[in-house]
C-alpha cells in the first residue's frame, strides 16, 4: 500500500487577523469553561472553532508569523482549558442533556486540538522549513505552508508505506532565469533523484525531494525530506519573490515492482532513456500498472535501467500522448485508459503547474479531493486531508459512468485548478471514456474525524496507542450514566434517546418477549457478553434472550411477525453492511432495535429506534483490529441490561450491586494491566515465534474472551486460531501440541481446581499453555507461564482477560515482525549493491565482497541462529527455509559458484546469486512480516498486486455467449475480456457461433478444425470441411491473439473472431455470429471504439490530418458495421465528405 498527496494553493484574500481578534475569543472559551457547567460547551466550542478559522490557511499563518510572541500567548491562554474540560466532564452526570452536551465536549476537544496541534503545528512546521537568507516573501509563505501540510500528511499516510516518499515542489513567477547557473547545474540527473530540478514551459520550476530506505521508523523519511528542503538555496531563492506561487505533489511507498531506490521514488517523470526531448510530467500513482511492461514495448517508451518501478510509464506515456499533439486533458486520459490493474494516479503536466490530473479505476485505491480554504489537498486516505479540511469529494473508481457500457465508462478522472482552488467549480470530472460527471456541492462528503482522531503520538503503532486508550474509553462509557456510590448503591441512568417511552412500555407490558443482540466480528462477540448480561439481569422472565451474527439472523432466524422482538444491533462505526442489512429486515417484520455504537450520524444510529453510544460517541480506532470498541460495547450492554430489567419491572441480578461497584473500579484495573505490558512481551517472545499452532480457551464468560482474543490473534500474527471451551480442549486438537493461552481469570473452589486439572493435560501432551490468572492464584503450576491480572468482581475478570490477550496478540506479531529485521537489512544491502551496479561503479558479475559481504554474513548469522534454535518454526515455511539458506551459502561463497547449477537448474554468476537471495528474501520477509496496523489481506501483495477485476469481465454478455460456447475461461485473456466488454453495448443479438481447434499457428502449415457449432452456424457450410489450413482472417486472429470484428468474405455476415489462448500460443478460436446495433449514442459510440483497438483514436487521427478536430455527433450517423470493420482511412474520408 501506498500514500498519495497533493496540496494546490490560489493567492488568499482574506484579511490577516489581528492578535486581538485571535486572543479575545480564546480568553472568551476559558472564561465559559472556568464555569465548569456543561451548559457553556456549546458556546466555547464556537470560540475555539473561530479562532481554528482564523488562524487557518496564509492569512492565519501570516498572523502567526508577524507577531513572534502570539503562538506563546496562545498556548498560555489555553494552558488551563484540558483541566477545565475534565472537570465539565465529570459534570456531564447530572446533565439533563447529556448526549447534546457530550456532542459539544467533543467540539471542544477537536477545536483545541486544531488550535494548538494543527495551527500553531503547522507554523512551526513552515519555521523549521523557512530560509532567513533569504527570508520568503508573504506568498513564499503560502508555498511553504503547502508544503508543510503535504509533508504532514504524508507522515499520517506512511502506515500504508514507507519505503521511500518523494516530494515534488512546483512553483512559478520566482523571478529566476532558466539559464541561472544553479538551474542549469540541477537540470541533468536524468533519474530524477532527490534535489533535482527540472525546468517547466514557462519558466516554472519543479524542485524534486526523495529518501528511499528500506530500513527505518516512521517519520524519518518526512525528517529527511524536511532537511533537504530547509537547505535549498535556490528553493529559497524562489519562494523569496513577492508573486510567487507553488503547487505540491507527494507520496509514500510499499514498493511492489522495482527496488527500493531514489529513482524508484514518486514522483516519477518523463525524461527518456535515449535523450529524446519530450513534454514534461511527473506523476505519482497508488497500486500496479499490470501491463507495464508491455506498453513499454509497444509505445516505444524508452526507461533508463536504473529505474524500475512501473510507475513510470505513466508519465513516459502521457509526455508520448502530449508530443502526438493531444492536449493534456485527452494525453491523461489516453494514458490512464492504456493501463490495467487496480490504480491511483496523480500527475501535473509542465505547461500547467497550477493544473492536477488524478485517475482512479478499480477497488483497491482510494483518491479523496479535499476543499480548503483557498486550497485543494488531495490524498488517498481521507485522514491525509482532514488537517485542512473536513469536506471532500471521494471519487469512485467502481460505479460505471454508463451501465450498458460499463468496461469503457468504469473509473474517473479529475483534474483540479488552482486558480479556482477550494470551490467546486475548479473540479472537472469525467469518466475514462471522456463523459463528462459535473461536480455539485451534493457530492461534497463531511469527514467524521478530525487529527485528534489519528494522532498516533509516541507509540510505535496505532493499536497499541487504542488498547492504551481502553480505560477512557470505558470511563467515558459509564459517565452519566452510573451513579451512586457503594454505601447507597448504583442507579443506571440512560436517557430517553437510548430507551424511549414506548420501548419501556412495552418491556414493562410483556409485550417484549423476545431480545436478540447481533453484531459481525468482535462485534458478533460482544454480542455474548452483552446477552449474557441481560440474562443475568432478566432471571426470572420468561424472556427469551440470544445473541447470533447478524448474517445467521437475517439467514436463517427471520419469521414473518417480529413484533415481540428486540434487537440489540452493536457496531463500532454503525457501517456495517451485514449489520444495518439485518436490522433492516427485522424492523420491516415488526421488530424494535436498540444500537450500541460509537459513531453519531452513523447508518445505523438512522435506523435504530434507541441508540446507546460507546465512549464519546466518536472514539476512532484507526488500527483494523478494533480493541477499545470491544471493552466500551461489552460495558455499555451491561448498563443497558440493567436498565431493560428495570423497564420490564425485575428485581434484576442478586449480584447487581456488586457488579456495577465493580464497573466503576474497572478502568483502573485496566491501568494495572497496561502496567504489565513488559512482562507479556516476554512471554510473547518466548512462545509464539516457535509455534506452528495457536489456541485460546475459556470457560463461563471466559470463553467470550477466548474468541474475542482469538480474532485479535488471527489478525494480528495470520494464524487460523481455534477458540474452545477449556473442558473440550482435550477431546478435539491436542495432537497439533499447541500453543495454548488459556483465559482463566475470576474462577473459584472446584472450577478453578477443574481447569487447573485441564492445564495440567494439555502440559502433558506437549502442548504449551500460558495461563491468564487472578492476582494470588497459585493453582496453574504447571502452565509454562502465567500472567496474572488484578482481582476485579468475577463478572468483570473476562474483560482484563481480554486485555491481556491484545496485548499478548501485539507482542507476539511484533516478535514474529522482528525475526524479518536482518532479513531487511539483508535486502537493503542488495539493493544498494544493484544500484552500485546499475550505475557502473561495480562489475555486474563482481563477486560479493566488501561491505556487502559483511551485511550478508551478519544477516546469515542471524538467520541460522534463529534457525537452529527452532524459533523460525512457527512462522517460516520449509521450503522457504531451505532455499534461502542454500542461496545465503552461495552468495557468501560457503559452496562453490559451479554447483548452483545442479542446485537451481541455473548456471550459476554472481549476479544471479545475487538475485536469487534477493527473491528468496523478499518470500522470507513476507512470510514473517506482520505490519500490525494493517492486515495482511490489505498489505501491498494483494492490495497492489494483479487486480480481482476478472470476474465482472466475465459477466459481460459477448464474454458469457464465448464461455458458453465451450471456450475455457483461461484461455481468453485479461486483453480479449477488456476487448469483449467493450464491444458489448454494439451488439444487438448472438446468433450462432463455431469453434475452431487450431494446430501448428506458427507453424509453416497451420491449421484448423470445427469443435463445436450453435445457431445459425449449424446450416452454414465451411471451407475448413474441404481444406482446413489456417488462412485469411483466422490466421491474422491466431498469430496477433487479438480479437476482431470482420464480415464474412462470401456472405457477408457479421462476425466476432475472438482467440483462445493458452501459453502464449493461439490454440483455438471462437466465432460468434452477430447482429450488430444501427446507431448508437456519441458517448456510448466513443467507448466501443476507444476499447476496440482504440479505433476511436485512430479516426481522430486521421480525420484531423486535414480538420481542425473530430465531431462524435457527426460519427454516430455512421453505421456501427461500418465503423468496426472499414479501413480507417475509409471512415475518415466519409467523414471529411
Amino acid at each position: 500500500m501506498c500514500g498519495i498527496i497533493a496540496v494546490l494553493r490560489r493567492p488568499s484574500d482574506r484579511a490577516v487577523p489581528g492578535t486581538d481578534e485571535v486572543l479575545a475569543p480564546l480568553a472568551e472559551a476559558a472564561a465559559l469553561l472556568g464555569h465548569g457547567e456543561p451548559s457553556a460547551l456549546a458556546a466555547a466550542a464556537d470560540a475555539l472553532e473561530l479562532v481554528d478559522h482564523l488562524l487557518g490557511g496564509v492569512s492565519g499563518l501570516i498572523a502567526l508569523d508577524s507577531d513572534p510572541a502570539l503562538a506563546g500567548r496562545i498556548r498560555a491562554v489555553l494552558a488551563p482549558v484540558p483541566g477545565l474540560l475534565d472537570m465539565v466532564a465529570e459534570a456531564l452526570g447530572g446533565s439533563d442533556h447529556m448526549e447534546e452536551d457530550n456532542a459539544a465536549l467533543v467540539r471542544v476537544r477537536d477545536a483545541l486540538w486544531a488550535v494548538t496541534r494543527d495551527r500553531l503545528g503547522s507554523h512551526a512546521g513552515v519555521s523549521s522549513l523557512r530560509s532567513t537568507s533569504p527570508a520568503p516573501s508573504d506568498a513564499g509563505l503560502a508555498v511553504l505552508l503547502s508544503t508543510q501540510q503535504a509533508l504532514s500528511a504524508i507522515d499520517r499516510l506512511e502506515v500504508r508505506g514507507r519505503d521511500s516518499a518523494g516530494l515534488q515542489v512546483s512553483v512559478w513567477n520566482h523571478g529566476i532565469h532558466p539559464t541561472d547557473p544553479m538551474v542549469v547545474a540541477r537540470l541533468r540527473d536524468p533519474l530524477h533523484r532527490s534535489g533535482s530540478v527540472r525546468l517547466l514551459e514557462g519558466g516554472a520550476l519543479a524542485f524534486v525531494v526523495k529518501v528511499a530506505a528500506e530500513i527505518g521508523e516512521l517519520g524519518d523519511n518526512t525528517a529527511a525530506l524536511r532537511a533537504a528542503l530547509s537547505t535549498d538555496e535556490l528553493l529559497a531563492r524562489a519562494l523569496a519573490a513577492p508573486d510567487v506561487e507553488g503547487s505540491l505533489l507527494g507520496h509514500t511507498r510499499w514498493a511492489s515492482v522495482g527496488i527500493v531506490s531514489e529513482p524508484n521514488a514518486h514522483p516519477l517523470d518523463s525524461t527518456r532513456a535515449d535523450g529524446r526531448p519530450m513534454p514534461v510530467v511527473m506523476a505519482v500513482q497508488n497500486g500496479d500498472v499490470d501491463n507495464h511492461a508491455d506498453l513499454v514495448v509497444s509505445e516505444g517508451l524508452s526507461v533508463v535501467a536504473e529505474i524500475t518501478t512501473d510507475a513510470k510509464v505513466v508519465p513516459a506515456l502521457c509526455a508520448t500522448h502530449l508530443a502526438a499533439g493531444h492536449d493534456h486533458r485527452e494525453a491523461f486520459r489516453r494514458t490512464v485508459s492504456a493501463f490495467e490493474g487496480s490504480l491511483a494516479i496523480g500527475a501535473m503536466v509542465g505547461d500547467a503547474p497550477g493544473r492536477l490530473m488524478l485517475a482512479l479505476r478499480g477497488s483497491g485505491q482510494g483518491l479523496y479531493v479535499g476543499l480548503a480554504e483557498d486550497a485543494f489537498v488531495v490524498a488517498s486516505e481521507p485522514y491525509g486531508v482532514v488537517e485542512m479540511t473536513s469536506d471532500f469529494l471521494r471519487m469512485d473508481g467502481e460505479t460505471p459512468a454508463d451501465p450498458d457500457d460499463p468496461g469503457a465508462s468504469r473509473g474517473q478522472i479529475v483534474e483540479l485548478d488552482s486558480a479556482l482552488a477550494g470551490t467546486v467549480e475548479g473540479i472537472s470530472r469525467y469518466s475514462y471514456d471522456g463523459r463528462d460527471l459535473p461536480v455539485g456541492a451534493d457530492d461534497l462528503i463531511r469527514a467524521e474525524i478530525t487529527t485528534r482522531d489519528i494522532d498516533r503520538g509516541d507509540h510505535p503503532h496505532f493499536l497499541l496507542k487504542e488498547i492504551g486508550e481502553s480505560p477512557g474509553s470505558v470511563r467515558s462509557t459509564l459517565r452519566g450514566r452510573l451513579s451512586g456510590d457503594v454505601d447507597a448503591g448504583f442507579q443506571v441512568r440512560l436517557g430517553e434517546a437510548a430507551l424511549g417511552v414506548g420501548l419501556r412500555a412495552d418491556l414493562a407490558s410483556g409485550v417484549v418477549r423476545s431480545l436478540l443482540v447481533i453484531g459481525q466480528g468482535t462485534a458478533a462477540v460482544a454480542a455474548q457478553a452483552v446477552a449474557g448480561s441481560l440474562r443475568a439481569e432478566l432471571v426470572g422472565s420468561p424472556m427469551v434472550v440470544e445473541a447470533v451474527p447478524a448474517t445467521e439472523l437475517s439467514g436463517f432466524g427471520l419469521s414473518p411477525d417480529m413484533s415481540d422482538v428486540l434487537v440489540v444491533a452493536i457496531s463500532q462505526s454503525g457501517t456495517t453492511t451485514d449489520t444495518n442489512r439485518t436490522v433492516d429486515l427485522v424492523r420491516s417484520r415488526g421488530a424494535r432495535v436498540i444500537a450500541i455504537v460509537n459513531r453519531r450520524n452513523s447508518d445505523l444510529v438512522a435506523r435504530a429506534d434507541g441508540v446507546l453510544y460507546t465512549s464519546d460517541g466518536r472514539d476512532v480506532e484507526m488500527s483494523v483490529a478494533s480493541t477499545k470498541a470491544f471493552y466500551a460495547q461489552v460495558v455499555a450492554g451491561m448498563l443497558l441490561a440493567v436498565a431493560v430489567a428495570d423497564a420490564a419491572g425485575l428485581p434484576g441480578s442478586p449480584d447487581r450491586s456488586g457488579l456495577l461497584a465493580g464497573l466503576v473500579d474497572l478502568p483502573d484495573a485496566m491501568v494495572e494491566v497496561l502496567a504489565m505490558r513488559d512482562r507479556i512481551a516476554e512471554i510473547a517472545d518466548r512462545h509464539a515465534p516457535s509455534r506452528r499452532y495457536w489456541a485460546v480457551v475459556g470457560s463461563g464468560p471466559n470463553l467470550v474472551a477466548a474468541r474475542e482474543v482469538r480474532i485479535k490473534l488471527s489478525e494480528l500474527c495470520y494464524k487460523s486460531i481455534p477458540a474452545d471451551a477449556t473442558e473440550d480442549k482435550k477431546h478435539i486438537d491436542l495432537s497439533a501440541e499447541p500453543m495454548i493461552l488459556v483465559c482463566a481469570t475470576g474462577l473459584v473452589g472446584s472450577t478453578a481446581d477443574d481447569i487447573s486439572k485441564e492445564v495440567a493435560i494439555y502440559r502433558a501432551h506437549k502442548a504449551a499453555p500460558v495461563v491468564i490468572a487472578d492476582a494470588g492464584s497459585s493453582r496453574f503450576t504447571d502452565a509454562l507461564d502465567v500472567i496474572t491480572v488484578p482481582r476485579v468482581h468475577p463478572g468483570l475478570s473476562f474483560v482484563l482477560s481480554t486485555m491481556v490477550g491484545h496485548l499478548f496478540g501485539y507482542e507476539a506479531a511484533r516478535a514474529i515482525d522482528a525475526q524479518a529485521r536482518p532479513l531487511r537489512m539483508a535486502h537493503a544491502a542488495i539493493d544498494g549493491e544493484a544500484q552500485r551496479r546499475q550505475s557502473g561503479t561495480t562489475g555486474a558479475d563482481a563477486p560479493v565482497d566488501g561491505p556487502l559481504y559483511v551485511d550478508l554474513r551478519a544477516a546469515a548469522g542471524a538467520f541460522a541462529d534463529e534457525l537452529r534454535s527452532g524459533r523460525l518454526n512457527g512462522h517460516l515455511e520449509a521450503s522457504t527455509a531451505v532455499r534461502l539458506s542454500t542461496h545465503f551459502r552461495f552468495a557468501l561463497g560457503d559452496v562453490p559458484l559451479e554447483s548452483y547449477q545442479l542446485e537451481f537448474g541455473r548456471v550459476g554468476t554472481p549476479a544471479l546469486v545475487l538475485d536469487g537471495l534477493a527473491a528468496s528474501l523478499t518470500v522470507a520477509i513476507e512470510e514473517l512480516t506482520r505490519p500490525i496496523d494493517a492486515i495482511k489481506h490489505q498489505a501491498k501483495t494483494v492490495t497492489v498486486g494483479i487486480s480481482r477485476t476478472d470476474e465482472t469481465l466475465f459477466e459481460a454478455r459477448l464474454a458469457r455467449e464465448v464461455l458458453a460456447s465451450g471456450a475455457p475461461r483461461d484461455s481468453l485473456s485479461y486483453r480479449t475480456l477488456r476487448v469483449l466488454v467493450a464491444l458489448d453495448p454494439a451488439v444487438a443479438e448472438v446468433v450462432g457461433f463455431t469453434r475452431y481447434r487450431v494446430d501448428g499457428p506458427n507453424g509453416q502449415v497451420p491449421t484448423v478444425a470445427i469443435v463445436d457449432r450453435g445457431g445459425v452456424s449449424v446450416g452454414i457450410p465451411s471451407r475448413t470441411d474441404r481444406d482446413p489450413t489456417l488462412r485469411g482472417t483466422k490466421h491474422r486472429v491466431a498469430v496477433e491473439r487479438e480479437v476482431l470484428v470482420t464480415r464474412g468474405a462470401r456472405d457477408g455476415r457479421t462476425i466476432v473472431l475472438v482467440p483462445e489462448v493458452k501459453d502464449r500460443e493461439s490454440v483455438g478460436i471462437t466465432l460468434l455470429h452477430v447482429v450488430l446495433r444501427d446507431r448508437l449514442s456519441p458517448d456510448v459510440l466513443r467507448g466501443v471504439l476507444q476499447g476496440y483497438d482504440n479505433r476511436y483514436g485512430a479516426v481522430r487521427d486521421a480525420v484531423c490530418e486535414t480538420e481542425p478536430d473530430l465531431s462524435d455527433d457527426l460519427l454516430a450517423e455512421l453505421r456501427i458495421v461500418d465503423l468496426l470493420t472499414e479501413p480507417v482511412q475509409t471512415i475518415a474520408d466519409r467523414l471529411r465528405g
